[in-house]
């Protein structure tokens, strides 16, 4: 199993929210292309990137800098957060990325959803957010009253390869990975999941490991706060 450092961005900075409350906003960091190359240097095999501007706003709000982490790095980044239409993709996708993450637009537009998945196969990925079950949209702020199962099986029947399956109400918690939604995701899709929000203790990372269909998990505060170290994920996710 995978484990995919984030590095949330908004204002330029490294940041993480609790919640995806943009009022509640920690600062871990002022350059985000030093960061992605501390986690490669400690490991890490893929970046997970958020635009937090973009995801807010609509269009990608960091093509400049995406360019510059990863020309940085020498692994693949994905990157997710305003990407709502074909074009914005593409521009996220020859700035350096290797994969986008479609969460929003998917939502919203099923027709673009079909077309990004036709025309980008597997360098697009579904970003599925839910609070309580239910799918949220616009940087977290609103809910569309749709079931993420139900979506997830819209989506799959529009080309989604895999899905990065977000618990909002433990992003950034430290509480726990929501382990038992992300297998039961996996299981009734029969795609591949990336674990997220959440995720903060080794047993996390243990527990995933075992459930089939969960081939990575996004850690975040966790990393920032030191309550995990990447070593140790790492070690963890390869059965140490």
């Amino acid at each position: 199993m995978e484990i995919i450092p984030a590095i949330d961005i908004r204002g330029g900075r490294c940041v993480r929210l609790l919640q995806g409350d943009y009022a509640r906003e920690t600062v871990y960091g002022e350059d985000p292309v030093a960061m992605a190359e501390r986690w490669e240097a400690e490991g890490a095999t893929r970046l997970h990137v958020v635009d937090l501007d973009g995801a807010r706003e609509g269009q990608p709000t960091i093509l400049p800098l995406l360019e510059h982490l990863c020309a940085a790095v020498h692994v693949p980044v994905q990157v997710g957060g305003g990407i709502r239409s074909l074009e914005s993709a593409r521009q996220a996708l020859a700035a350096g990325a290797a994969r986008v993450i479609l969460g929003t637009s998917a939502a919203l537009n099923p027709a673009l959803a079909e077309e990004v998945f036709a025309t980008l196969g597997e360098q697009a990925i579904l970003g599925l957010d839910a609070r309580e079950g239910i799918v949220a949209i616009h940087g977290w702020r609103e809910t569309t009253g749709e079931a993420a199962l139900a979506f997830a099986h819209r989506m799959k029947a529009a080309g989604a390869r895999r899905i990065i399956y977000t618990d909002i109400s433990r992003d950034g918690m430290l509480q726990g990975v929501n382990a038992a939604a992300c297998a039961h995701l996996a299981a009734e899709t029969g795609l591949p999941v990336i674990a997220s929000g959440g995720v903060s203790t080794l047993a996390d990372i243990h527990t995933l490991k075992e459930l089939p269909g969960i081939e990575a998990a996004i850690i975040g505060k966790a990393l920032y706060t030191g309550a995990l170290s990447l070593t140790e994920a790492l070690a963890a996710s390869a059965g140490s």
